[in-house]
């Protein structure tokens, strides 16, 4: 089933120029679309106003953080092989790209983490995340860096990390943290409107 379903969204992606060009795009972009959704969460969470969005943020990047360290232990334990590398004349490689390992998918990973994290704390952002990096573990397949169950593993490592961090013990240090880094961030912010001013 893993390769009925690649080579589906492979080649679907190579007879579609019209899907292809906006999938390469945001598969390039989407780290930096990411870290921007944190930062700019973390932003609306100013004051008082939605402190809710600066715990997401914080949750959010730890999250990512611990499950992409447990993936890479994983990832070097099972060092499968990409599917442009396994079968490289029936795949399409639409972006230049490391021969590493492919299991599990970081992009899945982090993105289901942060997706989950935020989801837990705030539905309107985590269900427009969540779409945000289900999109982006299927176009990871279609581009053939990876196997669907690579994104599959990803996204269930995000998801678990994610609720980890959800549970009382850990969650309290979190939103203190969050708590600690904004007042921070206003203090700081305070401070450059006055010397402007």
């Amino acid at each position: 089933m893993d390769h009925v379903i690649l080579h589906a969204l492979n080649g679907f992606l190579f007879h579609h120029d019209v899907v292809e060009d906006p999938v390469v795009t945001y598969e390039k972009v989407a780290e930096v679309l990411f870290l921007a959704l944190l930062a700019g969460l973390f932003v609306l969470g100013r004051g008082l106003a939605r402190p809710v969005l600066r715990r997401a943020a914080v949750a959010a990047g730890a999250s990512a953080g611990l499950a992409l360290l447990v993936g890479q232990v994983v990832s070097h334990l099972v060092d499968r092989p990409r599917p442009f590398v396994a079968d490289p004349g029936a795949i399409h490689l639409f972006a230049a790209h490391a021969a590493d390992a492919s299991f599990p998918s970081d992009h899945a990973t982090a993105g289901f983490a942060i997706a989950v994290a935020i989801l837990l704390r705030d539905r309107r952002w985590g269900l427009i995340t969540l779409a945000a990096a289900a999109v982006l573990a299927v176009g990871r397949v279609g581009m053939g860096v990876h196997y669907p169950s690579d994104v599959l593993a990803g996204a269930v490592l995000g998801t678990l990390v994610a609720l980890l961090l959800w549970t009382p013990l850990l969650r309290r240090p979190l939103d203190a943290l969050a708590a600690r880094a904004g007042a921070v961030v206003d203090q700081a912010g305070a401070r450059l409107r006055v010397v402007r001013g």
